[in-house]
């Protein structure tokens, strides 16, 4: 795994104030933080009104890394209060983050959530939490938590992935890996474009994951587009039964690729990680909890971007295991 740099978007005090003062706002004229109607259509206006700077910040993702950090937001840890014990418990804790970030992923795209994951928040609070420490979800921290595309098993995915940074005194690292960086021959690629295993629904989909109503559906991992290979890769949750034993060397060599351009990205409290999650697969190294109200706290938000064209026009028939998507597009 690579410690070298992710690409640095470096916001200025002006955009910085910017940012905050519009979720000051929102958050004073709102009944809740928690992200209603209401406050999702206050958020759409004041993304709207944003000026060209922050704008150029949440451009895009525009290199083959497939990943930048904005780099700038205040965080005063002493205000923060303790981390949560586990998302259910968080209730608004960091409460002008949300917004902030909220704003942030409203400028990028249309901000998403899931009628079955952490009760349909738009941010979530990704946490350790007792008693899910070896789970392949965000609440662990004694495992790695594999690579792995953001919902691989839902044809709705989030096309970006946002991960804000509150605290980190142990610099643990979020891993990120490119597709649009590994070498791989083209017989894998021909392969590994075929749709031969399906992608279970991960732990943190409980209702998803007890759904029968139809078979899981086989989905290709890699996808070759006009720009270039995009991928939907889970392997902690990609039953290989179904393959033969060219697509399981292929699928080895696969993660063995994204493992060796992997990088470690320690994010710093106000720093942002955003993913493009059709070309890099991201996960998190083993750390040990203390649950002491100090550790690792990161909110997490997911976008989807309008008329972006990178998947399988099969995948619109997939049944995503029943599970509902939410945008916060209003207008």
């Amino acid at each position: 795994m690579s410690t070298a740099a992710a690409p640095v978007r470096q916001l200025d005090e002006r955009t910085v104030s910017e940012l905050r003062e519009a979720a000051e706002q929102i958050l004073a004229e709102s009944d809740t933080s928690t992200p209603s109607p209401p406050l999702l259509r206050r958020v759409e206006q004041a993304a709207a009104a944003f000026g060209d700077a922050l704008r150029h910040h949440c451009r895009p993702v525009d290199t083959a890394d497939g990943l930048f950090v904005l780099r700038g937001i205040d965080v005063d840890d002493d205000a923060l209060g303790p981390t949560p014990d586990d998302w259910a418990t968080a209730g608004e804790s960091g409460a002008r983050y949300d917004v902030q970030l909220l704003l942030l992923a409203a400028v990028m795209g249309n901000p998403l959530a899931w009628k079955g994951q952490q009760d349909g928040r738009f941010v979530h609070n990704i946490v350790p939490s007792a008693g899910h420490e070896s789970e392949q979800t965000g609440a662990s921290s004694t495992v790695l938590l594999s690579p792995h595309t953001e919902d691989a098993f839902h044809p709705g995915r989030a096309h970006l992935l946002m991960l804000c940074c509150l605290r980190n005194h142990d610099a643990v690292a979020t891993t990120a890996a490119s597709i649009r960086r590994t070498r791989l021959a083209d017989e894998d690629i021909a392969v590994l474009t075929r749709p031969v295993a399906p992608i279970l629904p991960d732990d943190a989909y409980t209702a998803a994951q007890s759904y029968t109503a139809q078979a899981p559906p086989a989905v290709p991992a890699l996808f070759a587009t006009d720009a270039g290979l995009t991928l939907r890769f889970d392997p902690a949750y990609t039953p290989l039964d179904p393959a033969d034993a060219a697509y399981r060397a292929a699928y080895a060599r696969l993660t063995a690729e994204l493992a060796r351009v992997s990088v470690a990205v320690r994010l710093a409290p106000g720093e942002v990680l955003v993913v493009d999650n059709d070309l890099v697969v991201h996960g998190r190294v083993p750390f040990q909890a203390r649950y002491d109200g100090s550790d690792r706290w990161l909110k997490r938000a997911l976008v989807r971007v309008p008329g972006r064209r990178s998947r399988p026009l099969a995948e619109a028939g997939e049944h995503g295991y029943g599970q509902a998507a939410l945008e916060a597009h209003t207008s």
